[in-house]
């Protein structure tokens, strides 16, 4: 995508915006988690890993269209507006992570295909597999390295 930028996230100025693209992309790759679910981890990506991690935020004409939170090397969350899938917004947050972390690794719901083909297309391989989510749920979670 021609006319897109990358730059750090801005706050409190970003963060409604960022919110509203977490949401919706979760509901279209994590349709089994439940709107209950949703809610509370949108709470826990308000006050907890929105302030704490390292954001870095795409922007087609002006406008938030994705982000990418970064733990260290480790891929916390990459969001992109369902209006903007397939466009390579999350190829390019990953190789910018990629330019400032190196190696990167992230954890993905196995559920949730696409990722896992997106992670794998973009050099992810697969390291771990869990039989059940950071909440304890029978929800399979993917570990994935890219060198």
């Amino acid at each position: 995508m021609s006319n897109l930028g990358i730059r750090a996230y801005a706050g409190a100025s970003d963060r409604d915006r960022l919110l509203e693209i977490w949401l919706t992309a979760s509901q279209v790759g994590h349709p089994f988690l439940g709107e209950a679910d949703l809610s509370a981890q949108m709470q826990l990506v308000r006050d907890t890993y929105l302030p704490q991690a390292e954001n870095w935020v795409a922007v087609v004409e002006g406008q938030p269209a994705g982000f990418i939170g970064l733990l260290d090397s480790f891929i916390g969350g990459l969001f992109i507006d369902p209006a903007f899938h397939g466009c390579g917004i999350g190829k390019s947050l990953v190789l910018h992570a990629a330019q400032l972390k190196g190696a990167l690794d992230v954890e993905v719901y196995a559920d949730n295909r696409d990722a896992c083909v997106f992670y794998r297309r973009i050099g992810f391989a697969e390291t771990a597999r869990h039989a059940r989510d950071d909440e304890g749920r029978p929800l399979a979670i993917v570990r994935m390295h890219r060198p």
